[in-house]
């Protein structure tokens, strides 16, 4: 896996996926005019690529973003930066984009998997101080958008139209279809 995420390797874990981390650093500065979807495929598949791997591995990267309205939510600075996506997201509905990249190596040649996954997620609206002590909790530092649906934000999620598990930060369901074709 080429990526440090602990909550990527959680949910690899979880779903009893095999891996071994091999992290490497990408520049994650979105190109001019680039979609959201353009954007974590050309990450995951940066990602995929600067790993190295032995002929019988299969390299996973990924990357994620949240989007409301046009605009791409990263991780938080600092809390400040997680209190703006908070407001931002509060009361409203935004999507979170995961792109995948699976590269093998073989005496035939190199193989590339790109895809991604979209989930819409409904955030109820919170309150100034509700936004202020979560983003002072230090949860929403790592995380695209600024929450942990599966941590102390759960209680905002309202409702989600596609895979939690993407919102959690990889697609499982995803990336074992494509594990299991190769």
């Amino acid at each position: 896996m080429a990526s440090q995420s602990p909550r990527r390797a959680e949910l690899l874990r979880q779903a009893g996926i095999p891996f071994v981390v091999r992290a490497v650093a990408v520049d994650e500065t979105p190109l001019p005019g680039e979609t959201a979807a353009d954007y974590v495929r050309r990450l995951a598949e940066a990602k995929a690529l600067a790993v190295p791997a032995a002929s019988d591995e299969m390299v996973l990267g990924a990357d994620t973003t949240v989007v409301i309205g046009e605009q791409m939510l990263g991780k938080p600075t600092d809390a400040a930066d997680a209190a703006r996506m908070l407001a931002a997201l509060s009361g409203h509905s935004h999507e979170v984009v995961t792109g995948i990249c699976l590269r093998s190596e073989a005496a035939s040649g190199r193989r590339l998997i790109r895809d991604f996954a979209v989930t819409r997620v409904w955030f109820s609206a919170m309150s100034p101080r509700e936004i202020e002590d979560y983003a002072t909790t230090g949860e929403p530092l790592d995380k695209a958008g600024g929450y942990a649906i599966q941590g102390l934000a759960s209680k905002f999620i309202e409702k989600i139209d596609g895979c939690y598990f993407n919102v959690v930060g990889l697609p499982i369901p995803l990336v074992y279809r494509y594990l299991r074709e190769k």
